[in-house]
C-alpha cells in the first residue's frame, strides 16, 4: 500500500511505502507496478539507476530532452534535499520549484515525469540513491540548468557544494533553446 501526495507542480507527486518494521528492522516495498497504476503513475520503467554521492555533493539540475524520461527517485542510504523545476515553458507553474527531503528513515519517492529538471544535494554523511526511468538513458538528450540560477533562486540545504564539471558549466533556464521547453 502507498499515500501519492500531489505536489505544487502538476505531476510531480511524493509517494510514501507502507514500512513494516520491528525490533529486527524494517522491510519496506519499494515499488509495485499495480500500486503505482491505482495512484495515477502509468509510466513504465525501464532502467534502474544507482548513484552513491558523498557529502556535499549537488548533482543537477539535469533532464533528457523531449521526449524525456520519467524518474521515480528513493534513497537507500543518507539523506538528500531532492528539487525538481518546471521546464514546461506552457506551463502555469513554468519556472518554479518545489524541494524535499527524500531519506532512509521515511523512505519516501519522488515521481517525477517528462518535463521536469531535478537535482539534488547530500544533507548528510553521503547517499545512495536509486532512479527508475522510463526511457533508456541518451547522453544525446542530456541536458541541464544551472543549480545557481538566480531567477529561479532555490534555498540549497548546503554552501560550497562539491559540483562536477558538467554542472558547473549548465544554462540558466531562460538561457535554454526553446525546443528543450517546449512540452
Amino acid at each position: 500500500m502507498i499515500h501519492v501526495e500531489f505536489t505544487a507542480l502538476e505531476g510531480v507527486l511524493l509517494v510514501t511505502p507502507q514500512v513494516h518494521a520491528d525490533s529486527r528492522g524494517f522491510t519496506v516495498e519499494t515499488s509495485s507496478d499495480r500500486e503505482l497504476r491505482a495512484n495515477g503513475i502509468t509510466d513504465r520503467f525501464v532502467q534502474d539507476n544507482h548513484s552513491r554521492s558523498g557529502p556535499g555533493t549537488l548533482r543537477g539540475l539535469h533532464f533528457q530532452a523531449p521526449p524525456g524520461q520519467a524518474k521515480l527517485v528513493r534513497v537507500a542510504r543518507g539523506a538528500i534535499q531532492d528539487v525538481v523545476v518546471d521546464i514546461r515553458r506552457r506551463s502555469p507553474t513554468f519556472g518554479q520549484h518545489v524541494t524535499f527531503t527524500l531519506d532512509d528513515t521515511h523512505h519516501r519517492q519522488l515521481y517525477v515525469p517528462a518535463g521536469f529538471a531535478h537535482g539534488f544535494c547530500v544533507v548528510g554523511d553521503g547517499a545512495d540513491i536509486l532512479y527508475r526511468l522510463s526511457r533508456y538513458y541518451d547522453p544525446s538528450l542530456e541536458h541541464g540548468i544551472a543549480w545557481d540560477d538566480p531567477a529561479l533562486a532555490i534555498g540549497w540545504a548546503i554552501r560550497g557544494p562539491i559540483l562536477s564539471e558538467r554542472d558547473r558549466h549548465h544554462p540558466s533556464l531562460g538561457d535554454l533553446s526553446p525546443e528543450l521547453t517546449d512540452w
